[in-house]
């Protein structure tokens, strides 16, 4: 019997102290999304990538805004909005203890502002979106005089550079033209 003591006194505690110290999580623990606004240009990849329907993305041009909305109560922590991110905006945090006492501090949401068409008028896409496509183009061109006619070409929408595509020598062409009509 003594025996038995010294042993149970050597292996120390087996549990752990959870709630009265803090715990420590293991490495890769995929916790609560967490979004860098800063980082993330709204193109929507983790939206399309979300099984469980958590990451919303909405666009309301009226309102010259893009609003990135996260669910707590519905993510399942599967890790998929972060790997398919490519500005690695969203990682998975090691914060897991997400009990709230009001349902609205379950969401998470950030605004964007829609750059608008140069041509019409019309806003076609998040302004970091073409921010970040010139950036790319311009580094991929090695031209950094490129940068003012790649900036000009991108704040085109694509129905203007369609139809600008499309007119040759300042005559339309006429399917596009009936098309356009119907």
């Amino acid at each position: 019997m003594l025996k038995l003591l010294k042993t149970i006194l050597r292996a120390g505690e087996p549990t752990v102290k959870y709630p009265f110290a803090p715990l420590e999580v293991c490495p890769g623990f995929r916790g609560k999304p967490e979004l860098d606004p800063l980082q993330c240009i709204a193109c929507g990849a983790c939206t399309t990538a979300c099984p469980a329907n958590a990451l919303t993305m909405e666009t309301t041009p009226e309102e010259n805004r893009r609003v990135w909305q996260l669910f707590i109560g519905r993510c399942i922590y599967c890790g998929r909005c972060e790997e398919v991110c490519p500005t690695r905006a969203i990682h998975l945090s090691e914060e897991f203890e997400l009990a709230v006492t009001r349902k609205a501090d379950l969401y998470v949401r950030a605004t964007f502002r829609l750059q608008h068409c140069t041509e019409c008028g019309v806003p076609f896409a998040p302004e970091k979106s073409v921010a970040l496509a010139v950036e790319l183009l311009t580094l991929s061109q090695n031209n950094p005089q490129l940068a003012d006619s790649l900036r000009a070409q991108a704040c085109i929408c694509p129905a203007c550079r369609r139809r600008a595509a499309l007119e040759h020598h300042n005559s339309t062409n006429i399917h596009y033209y009936l098309e356009e009509q119907a």
